[in-house]
Parts: structure tokens; sequence; C-alpha cells
């Protein structure tokens, strides 16, 4: 007796192990399929892109603000649309930047004078005023070897844009940047032409 009631407690106990293993794999997530093919899923590539434009300052330059109560805050329909082109240019005192080689900044940062000229911060949303209708290719260029527009043949961008700082990014940080400014809302805005010192 004692080895029938032995054999059906083991029997129940499998049975219970058994039953527990199929519910919990049940409720397992289904594997991802970044994980198996190495590639990561676009929506944290676009997050990422994000998270490094932010901390690498586009913002800063390229997106137009109004003053708030704790200071300049980025006007979001206009986030990094660049200087608006519907804004009339701020005379600016030439002689200090002539002379003594001083930079002024507008009041939002999306135009600088200096002794290259005057510069405006490019719209970077994937409008056609943009980078709509550029390539990754264009944009690796453009940000690592500081080419106007991503071309060989184009000028060299003008300060304050950084672009010496970002030699050193990635691919990978690179094809995320695009993606997330390619996932942006787009906005129509022809930014200026830059200004050459003899016509300030």
């Amino acid at each position: 007796m004692k080895k029938i009631l032995l054999f059906i407690t083991s029997i129940s106990t499998v049975s219970l192990i058994l039953t527990f293993y199929s519910c919990s794999n049940k409720n397992e997530k289904k594997p991802d399929n970044s994980a198996t093919t190495g590639k990561p899923k676009q929506e944290d590539v676009i997050k990422l892109g994000q998270h490094l434009v932010t901390i690498i300052g586009c913002n800063d330059c390229h997106s137009p603000k109004k003053m708030g109560a704790q200071g300049p805050e980025i006007i979001p329909d206009l986030m990094l649309s660049g200087y608006p082109s519907n804004r009339p240019l701020v005379k600016l005192d030439s002689k200090l930047i002539k002379e003594e080689g001083f930079p002024m900044f507008y009041p939002d940062l999306t135009a600088s004078a200096g002794p290259w000229g005057i510069s405006f911060a490019g719209n970077l949303t994937p409008d056609e005023t943009g980078i709509g209708n550029w390539t990754e290719k264009q944009f690796k260029k453009a940000l690592t070897e500081g080419k106007f527009k991503g071309l060989d043949d184009g000028r060299t961008l003008l300060p304050p844009m950084p672009w010496m700082n970002f030699k050193a990014l990635t691919d990978d940080e690179i094809h995320a940047i695009f993606s997330y400014l390619k996932s942006i809302k787009p906005v129509k805005n022809i930014v200026p032409s830059a200004i050459s010192p003899d016509k300030m």
C-alpha cells in the first residue's frame, strides 16, 4: 500500500512540475528577432538617434526658440528646422566682429556672425528644404568631414558647427542620428545662404 501511495505521489509531483513548466512557457515573451539576427529594431535605433541628437546639442543651434520663464525654450513645431526664413536679419556690430574678431549670436542661437561672415543653422528635418533628399552617405560626409550638404565639391561648414567633434562617431551612431532625423516632423523652411564678411 505504501508503495502504491509513493507511486501516486511521485506521479502527482511530476504532473505538477510539467503543468507549471507548461504554464510558465506560455507566459514567456516570444524571442526578439533582433537577438537572433543581430540587427536592432528600428524603434531602438531611432531612440538612440534621439538620445545622441540631444546630448551632442543639435537643438542648441538648429531649433528656433522663444523666451520662457526659465530662459530660451524650443518651439516644438519648429524643432530642428534651422534659422527661420521669415525672420528679419538683426543688425550686427561689424566693428566688434571685423576689428576685434568677436563672434556674435542671435538670441536663439540659430545664426551667428564672426570673422567668417554670418552663418545660419540648417534645416535638419526630413522636408525637401531640409535633409529630405539627402542620402545617409551625404549626411555622414557633412557630419564627419564638414562638407556643406555632404557634397564633395561643397564648401566647408562654417562656425559654430562643431563638425570636427563628430569625426569619432561610429557608422551605427551616424545611422541612428540620421534615422531619428528622418522620423521627425518635416518643416518647410528655406534657410538663408551664408553671408560673406564683405557683405555683412
